[in-house]
């Protein structure tokens, strides 16, 4: 495995990250445990969840299942640099009660206790706001991970799904209050075939020395061999974005000159699409969401492969990116 440093920190962190979204909806608490073991013994240390995955009646699962886990031992939690969300609604499905969402310092307080009980842990090294609040000031969020921050409970504090201008908003408000990191992480959807973060997303995230994280490296499965693995039944049923996406006639030739490349170099579609991703500038590392330990593998295999400039050439020719801001759309 292949190490970096979590943007500006001094914290060194795998180059794929292990994402839980499928734990526990997808993938059950053994299966999961097997996949986790796998991974830390191929040296992912980075593991990424989120305090609403579980999904509706079952919230809060994925780091329950993170927890039992954490508990058999073995130096699985100090191995582990842990990454963990708020933001959504984690009240009782239908309840009219407040304050059970969003980045409120009540909140961020609440929920931090309860995904530290989930997870069977007493800190998280990075806490990370799931998506932009637009009611809560940045004075109020950054009072609370101060607190967080001085109890131990939390290390670094990171964003996802932010725009460019969330950022700097966001580390200029923390520059100004003297707040120790500011954001540290940015955790964007980015990959060959969706590039608008590299608009202004990534160079934010550069600027203020935030390591990239994208989730959905592959698209929800676009960019794994969609076509060819249609005919087996692998587009995940005929729904989805990767089936939406195959409706479409130009996105769907696109797809085809993508894997057709692939063939005449001999590469797996989706192994590629996460070295790609490593080839980035700002990139720390993508989000893997392995649902089966072969799954994982086919990720691993990508932490060590190659791209030549003539092959990179060519996937910038069938996804072309949007260009530098504001030159893509000004001029």
């Amino acid at each position: 495995m292949k190490y970096t440093q979590l943007g500006r920190t001094g914290l060194k962190v795998s180059r794929l990250v292990l994402g839980t979204m499928n734990f526990g909806p997808v993938t059950d608490e053994a299966d999961s445990h097997a996949i986790m073991d796998a991974a830390l013994a191929a040296g992912v240390n980075f593991f990424d969840t989120a305090n609403v995955y579980g999904w509706g009646e079952n919230k809060g699962r994925t780091e329950e299942i993170l927890g039992s886990w954490f508990a058999q031992g073995g130096e699985r939690r100090e191995k582990v640099v842990l990454a963990t969300k708020v933001y959504g609604n984690m009240g009782t499905a239908g309840s009219p009660w407040p304050n059970e969402d969003k980045l409120s310092a009540l909140n961020i307080r609440r929920a931090v206790e309860a995904s530290l009980k989930r997870l069977g842990t007493d800190h998280i090294d990075l806490y990370q706001f799931h998506h932009i609040d637009r009611d809560t000031p940045w004075d109020e969020i950054w009072q609370a991970i101060d607190v967080l921050i001085q109890q131990g409970k939390i290390l670094y504090a990171g964003s996802s799904n932010f725009a460019g201008w969330n950022i700097a908003q966001a580390n200029e408000t923390a520059r100004r209050r003297g707040t120790t990191y500011g954001l540290v992480s940015e955790q964007c959807l980015y990959n060959l075939a969706e590039r608008r973060a590299e608009m202004e997303v990534v160079p934010a995230a550069r600027a203020y020395g935030l390591g990239v994280i994208p989730w959905s490296p592959l698209h929800g499965g676009l960019l794994g061999g969609a076509i060819r693995k249609e005919g087996a039944g692998g587009v995940r049923r005929g729904t989805g974005r990767s089936a939406d996406a195959l409706k479409n006639t130009q996105q769907r030739e696109q797809i085809q000159a993508y894997e057709d490349l692939l063939d005449k170099h001999g590469l797996e579609p989706g192994e590629v699409a996460l070295a790609w991703l490593l080839t980035r500038p700002g990139v720390t590392g993508p989000i893997v969401g392995p649902r089966t330990s072969g799954q994982l593998e086919s990720a691993l295999r990508a932490v060590e492969l190659e791209l030549s400039d003539e092959l990179l050439a060519s996937l910038d020719e069938v996804f072309p990116g949007p260009g530098p801001s504001p030159e893509a759309f000004a001029w």
